[in-house]
């Protein structure tokens, strides 16, 4: 039994360990792709850039917090006015929480693999819709 129990606590801690470095180097090396955006946080008058997968659903455009580390969801939360870099064009928005059945079509329609859930330890997954400011 004490062999199971130390097995089970190792195979534990290796995943964590390897959540943890998956996380970290996504985090440092913000890999960009096509869909890719900038998004621009205020928090106590500073500015934070984060770079984000852009998901595109009956013409909204919309982000997602995939991860543990999820500061810029915070701080668009916390103040919902942000800007935004998208295909070579700045604008300012207004991140508006996605609740309810809006949340639960966009779950089933960008839906992340397990691969993808597994290297990052099966966090929350939280949208933030982003409406244009006037």
């Amino acid at each position: 039994m004490r062999i199971i129990r130390i097995t089970l606590i190792s195979l534990v801690t290796i995943y964590i360990g390897l959540v943890v470095l998956f996380e970290s180097w996504l985090g440092y090396s913000q890999p960009k792709n096509s869909n890719s955006l900038i998004i621009t946080t205020f928090h106590n008058s500073e500015s934070k850039d984060r770079v984000l997968s852009a998901i595109n659903n009956d013409s909204k455009l919309y982000i997602s917090a995939n991860h543990w580390p999820r500061a810029w969801y915070r701080q668009a939360m916390a103040n919902p006015n942000v800007e935004v870099f998208y295909k070579g064009e700045k604008n300012q928005y207004i991140a508006i929480p996605v609740e309810g059945e809006e949340h639960t079509k966009l779950m089933k329609e960008h839906a992340h693999s397990l691969t993808f859930r597994l290297l990052t330890g099966f966090p929350p997954r939280y949208f933030l819709r982003l409406d244009l400011k006037d």
